[in-house]
């Protein structure tokens, strides 16, 4: 029996699954994160959902062979990581489980823990890749330093676009009127309420405004259309360092995919992504993703326990991934 879960900002995805492949159950709740719940609280939310999914599939800890847990900014504070890795234990053996981040998640579900690079494109973006043991990982800097690619970058970006098209420092396309239109604004300056005003959402209007850059480029703004090309740009050059950092050789065709959801609402984005992988040195092979990041954390912890599935195994589990409602 191996344990998976997916740890996100908003919601834990939790799975377990057999070695011959099959799902014996799943569950999904809310955030784990000690960012913003606190060390106790995540650690005893942590523990609830475990329990759930264990009852879900009649197992008890003692019978998981062993468990991956990918945590958000888990890795990303030396001072913290001690912490994170007991978050698990009132539940789980220690020997038993491994906690990482939580692109090893997307990594290991978009390729079946093969060799090869998972890049990820959401709220914020990096890339993540394995081979031959060695791992790297490139971005994911947050949105203050980094992060380049995101679907918060494409939104700050539009944003600025918006407000030089409005000043005339650039020449207005479709985005201006667009926006006017779906956000109802009096006044163009009106935008800076809805980031900077007290009862602002700031990360509901940037995921929103992201949407808006998508259709002002498919209504023919090439200044909106840019901005997923330099944000495909900059997701590829990820990826490259990637490559670099695990010493594939050149002349290795490397699989390359990809999870996040500035891909699920851009084919646009995932268009210039592709054209900029493929813009000179070595080869890649992009592939859509085979399986949601929780199993893709079950399946890392069947090859952590040295029992890795095999490509009938994997198989199987993907002809029942394709019926089970797990979140993606």
């Amino acid at each position: 029996m191996f344990l998976g879960v997916d740890g996100g900002g908003t919601k834990t995805a939790y799975a377990l699954i057999d070695a011959e492949g099959n799902i014996r159950a799943s569950h999904t709740s809310g955030s784990v994160s000690h960012l913003s719940e606190g060390f106790a609280r995540a650690a005893a939310l942590l523990g609830d959902g475990i329990r759930a999914v264990l009852r879900e599939g009649g197992i008890a800890a003692a019978s998981v062979d062993f468990a991956f847990l990918g945590l958000g900014a888990y890795g990303e504070d030396s001072a913290t990581t001690g912490q994170m890795d007991a978050m698990p234990s009132g539940v789980i053996d220690s020997s038993k489980y491994r906690c990482g981040n939580d692109m090893i998640c997307s990594w290991a579900g978009s390729l079946a823990c093969r060799d090869g690079i998972s890049v990820i494109a959401g709220t914020g973006s990096m890339a993540y890749g394995e081979y031959e043991g060695r791992t790297a990982r490139a971005g994911g800097w947050g949105e203050l330093i980094g992060d380049e690619g995101s679907a918060y970058w494409i939104a700050r970006e539009g944003m600025s676009l918006f407000s030089r098209m409005s000043d005339g420092r650039a020449a207005r396309g479709p985005l201006l009127a667009l926006v006017r239109e779906r956000l109802a604004l009096a006044s163009d300056l009106d935008l800076c309420a809805r980031i900077y005003g007290e009862h602002a959402n700031t990360r509901g209007a940037f995921a929103r405004f992201a949407q808006l850059i998508d259709e002002a480029a498919d209504a023919g703004d090439e200044q909106a259309r840019e901005i997923f090309v330099r944000a495909a740009g900059e997701l590829a050059a990820c990826v490259r360092a990637v490559r670099s950092m695990i010493r594939a050789p050149d002349g290795v065709v490397l699989p390359v995919s990809y999870s996040g959801g500035a891909f699920a609402g851009s084919p646009l984005l995932l268009n210039a992504f592709s054209t900029a992988l493929a813009a000179g040195g070595p080869a890649f092979e992009l592939r859509a993703p085979l399986f949601p990041p929780v199993l893709g954390a079950a399946l890392y912890a069947a090859k952590l326990a040295g029992s890795p599935l095999s490509a009938e195994v994997v198989k199987r589990l993907g002809e029942q991934c394709a019926t089970a409602e797990l979140p993606r």
